[in-house]
């Protein structure tokens, strides 16, 4: 198979869809790479590199979707890239249709097979491929929070930990799964004062096992949690429903009622969003402040820590690669049910329901 590896073009995103060392393990399995130049250069990747293992360097991006057969990205195709996309294009990437019509519309038109890394599911019911980016977005979000605290940045100018004498920052995390949890391990490592809400009990359990006391646990319901929130410096929004649009979690009213210069970040922003208010940011222009309180609601957050996430990101998606590029989409399907559900869009046609649901579009499974 011809697989194609773009350079990523949302603002300030280095990630790479392979690198040198993926590239390699499926040349040793007898595909060709086409790397375009300078994708992997933002995180140290050199165009010689790749050569090195035997990828070929293309000139642009539309010489690498003229020529290849699977497109390997990390972010979602802007409309742009969409257009450049045909019915004998595989497409492996992150997807987040949910939040997005425009390139949902886009991906159908094309008439590509496009798998969504955050849709493919494991035998426990995880999500293998969101995992990683997962862990960074939690970690980096207690990281974020705390730059956002400080008065210049708006916030009210708390230091998470506090020092001796003067009390830590209060920090609600939303939802206790990989980025909850990820961001709890940051927090309570900075000392501040960590409550994680949700709705599953042995999500709680794990949770409390993990910590000891360290960090606490409390049953989501909207009373307790606006209450928390409203007491909180630093709360984190970190749900998820897999394939679908984030609950709305913390209203205009509530954060009206916020402290002055607290601090919401919104991890499930790619899905949407799980605050009122809560926009697409960028690096470049990462908060904006509503009410007083500052809202930090970058889209592709693990960017900013590109190299480690890309090597964590090839690490869970290279065996799939490499099962799509060996097999073909529609037999790696057939033998693999949780590669499936990643299928997104086929043949013009939206194939994961909670997509089609947020749409109102036609629920098409795919046949294979």
């Amino acid at each position: 198979m011809i697989i194609g590896v773009p350079k990523e073009i949302k603002i300030h995103e280095y990630r790479v869809g392979l690198t040198p060392a993926s590239s390699a393990e499926l040349i040793h399995h007898g595909h060709r790479v086409l790397v375009e130049t300078s994708a992997g250069m933002g995180i140290g990747f050199r165009d010689d590199d790749y050569k090195a293992v035997g990828a070929e360097i293309i000139d642009t991006a539309e010489q690498v979707f003229e020529q290849a057969e699977m497109i390997v990205k990390v972010k979602e195709p802007q409309l742009n890239e969409c257009k450049m996309l045909n019915e004998n294009h595989l497409l492996f990437t992150y997807l987040h249709l949910a939040a997005d019509k425009p390139q949902t519309e886009a991906l159908m038109a094309s008439g590509c097979t496009a798998i969504a890394y955050e849709t493919v599911t494991a035998d426990n019911g995880s999500l293998p491929l969101l995992a990683p980016m997962s862990e960074v977005a939690g970690r980096m979000s207690v990281q974020a929070g705390a730059h956002a605290l400080e008065k210049a940045q708006g916030g009210m100018g708390i230091l998470l930990g506090g020092v001796p004498g003067v009390a830590p920052a209060k920090v609600v995390i939303i939802g206790g799964g990989v980025s909850g949890m990820n961001a709890a391990e940051m927090a309570v490592g900075l000392g501040a004062d960590v409550t994680i809400f949700d709705r599953d009990i042995n999500v709680m359990r794990r949770l409390d096992q993990r910590f000891r006391g360290r960090a606490k646990t409390r049953y989501s319901t909207a009373h307790d949690l606006e209450v928390a929130v409203l007491d909180a410096d630093l709360v984190i929004g970190a749900v998820l429903v897999a394939g679908a649009a984030a609950p709305k979690l913390v209203s205009e009213g509530t954060v009206k009622k916020m402290k002055d210069g607290a601090v919401l970040v919104d991890i499930a922003i790619d899905q949407g969003g799980c605050f009122a208010h809560s926009r697409p940011t960028t690096h470049a222009e990462p908060t904006f402040t509503v009410d007083g309180v500052v809202h930090y609601c970058v889209a592709n957050m693990p960017g900013a820590c590109a190299r480690t996430s890309t090597f964590a990101l090839n690490n869970a998606t290279l065996p799939f690669a490499v099962s799509l590029a060996d097999k073909g989409w529609r037999q790696a399907c057939r033998e693999d049910r949780h590669l499936f559900e990643g299928i997104n869009v086929s043949a013009g046609k939206v194939a994961f329901k909670a997509v089609a649901d947020e749409f109102g579009f036609e629920f098409k499974k795919v046949e294979i």
